[in-house]
């Protein structure tokens, strides 16, 4: 299986890159500059350089574009509709590197995490920005997306456990009472999605066991 990570350089895409490779998969980095990843094959492009032709090849592209700083955050949504655009009609399945603050924290799915009040005030922007990437997405019949939120506690230097419960729309939480995820552990949910494509145009979340 050959797969396409966007921003490989960065925490997320090193090592969901470093998972693939162990599980055997054919892996490309897609940055900007120079391969800090795993991965022997690199496209060295700007994400809004990218053309159909640079992804026809690939079963699966990983999006793990991110951003924080306030005048790039619209970039969620106009990089994420660029990669819509050229992915448009064909087979190459686009996961997406999410966000735990437009999770549902209800069943009636009337109340977001980045609701609820002790969410973190300088947070908010980013999970609206995050939001309204994933409103837009959700409108792509065209495109083969997964979209992949992780827990709320999202933590870069987290050990791997090989494994995380899987869920839906809505935050869950472990049987400690968590919403807690390494980015190693998401880095195996994502792989396991990449392989089994069980959830085209869904968004789904996971945290640790």
């Amino acid at each position: 299986m050959k797969i396409a990570v966007i921003c490989a350089n960065g925490k997320a895409g090193q090592l969901i890159t470093q998972e693939a490779l162990n599980r055997g998969l054919d892996v490309t980095a897609v940055v900007r500059g120079e391969n800090k990843s795993a991965a022997k094959q690199a496209i060295i492009k700007d994400l809004f350089a990218l053309t159909k032709e640079d992804l026809k090849e690939f079963d699966a592209v990983v999006d793990a574009f991110g951003t924080w700083t306030p005048e790039t955050l619209p970039q969620h949504s106009t990089t994420l509709r660029h990669l819509c655009d050229i992915l448009s009609g064909t087979q190459v399945r686009l996961l997406v590197v999410g966000g735990a603050g437009s999770l549902y924290v209800d069943a009636a799915h009337t109340m977001t995490v980045s609701q609820g009040k002790d969410f973190p005030e300088m947070f908010k922007p980013l999970a609206s920005a995050m939001a309204e990437a994933l409103d837009a997405l959700r409108q792509r019949k065209d495109v083969k997306w997964t979209y992949i939120s992780p827990a709320g506690d999202f933590q870069p230097n987290g050990e791997r456990t090989g494994e995380y419960i899987l869920g839906g729309e809505e935050l869950i939480l472990n049987d400690k009472g968590e919403s807690v995820i390494s980015y190693a552990d998401y880095a195996v949910a994502m792989v396991d999605e990449i392989i089994s494509g069980n959830n085209i145009q869904k968004r789904i979340s996971v945290v640790a066991k």
